[in-house]
């Protein structure tokens, strides 16, 4: 059996995708991966995931020049999510000049939670994407 043939994708073809920091073990982001970005992310060592608003593949830092180097690719247990860890070229995961997607915490009491901004912005947004 090919290896990617033990991957669980989902009706639409597609599975979540975990991008782990190599050295922090932070979470930077999760995306989804059909089977030709998972080939191609195997393939090249570059994270290449599927943008399901562009229906297309997106190869991570295509515009914003902030690539991921994979540096190992997992499967979970069920083999239906697949882990990343990466080396984050350029420090910056999300699109909102951050290092990583996960920047807000829940903080307070129960009658008053709210999500905290943990994170600064590194980069402007503006100058990543023209």
């Amino acid at each position: 059996m090919n290896w990617i043939d033990e991957v669980a994708f989902d009706a639409d073809g597609l599975v979540p995708a975990i991008a782990q920091d190599w050295q922090s073990g932070r979470i930077l982001m999760v995306a989804w991966m059909n089977r030709e970005a998972l080939q191609e992310t195997a393939d090249t060592g570059r994270a290449v995931y599927w943008s399901r608003s562009r229906k297309r593949l997106w190869r991570k830092g295509e515009e914003s020049g902030n690539t991921q180097r994979l540096c190992s690719l997992r499967l979970d247990c069920d083999g239906d999510v697949v882990l990343l860890t990466v080396e984050q070229q350029g420090g910056v995961a999300c699109h909102t000049g951050r290092e990583s997607c996960f920047f807000r915490e829940l903080t307070g009491e129960a009658s008053a939670r709210q999500w905290r901004v943990t994170d600064e912005v590194l980069k402007d947004p503006e100058t990543m994407y023209k």
